[in-house]
């Protein structure tokens, strides 16, 4: 199955995502914040794509894909990130593998995910 993680602080759009990727087909996986330890998380389990805030609590989305882009374990992790501002260009600086500006429509994630997670 499809493995997506969503990294959002939002508890709403995690609900509305978790919903509609699983009716997508995906098996998604909302990673809980308040531990701290976005990377541990990831490590434990790795996820095909990962949907990343940039603004998170404690963490920038930014510094956690370029965390991830040294370690080998998470080359073929493909990293969706998203936010308010128009960070695109910095993001895929970063390592992010696209980048959405919110909002954004569930359907422009999902065309997305579904480019990165064939097979």
């Amino acid at each position: 199955m499809k493995k997506v993680f969503l990294a959002e602080d939002d508890e709403t759009m995690v609900r509305l995502l978790e919903t509609l990727l699983k009716i997508e087909g995906f098996d998604v996986e909302s990673i809980d914040l308040a531990n701290g330890d976005l990377l541990s998380s990831l490590r434990d389990d790795i996820p095909q794509a990962l949907v990343l805030d940039v603004n998170l609590p404690n963490q920038n989305g930014m510094d956690v894909v370029r965390e991830m882009r040294k370690e080998e374990i998470f080359k073929d992790t493909r990293v969706v990130m998203a936010s308010g501002q128009s960070l695109k260009d910095e993001c895929l600086a970063s390592g992010a593998d696209d980048f959405l500006l919110k909002p954004y429509m569930p359907d422009d994630l999902i065309t997305i995910l579904r480019r990165y997670t064939q097979g």
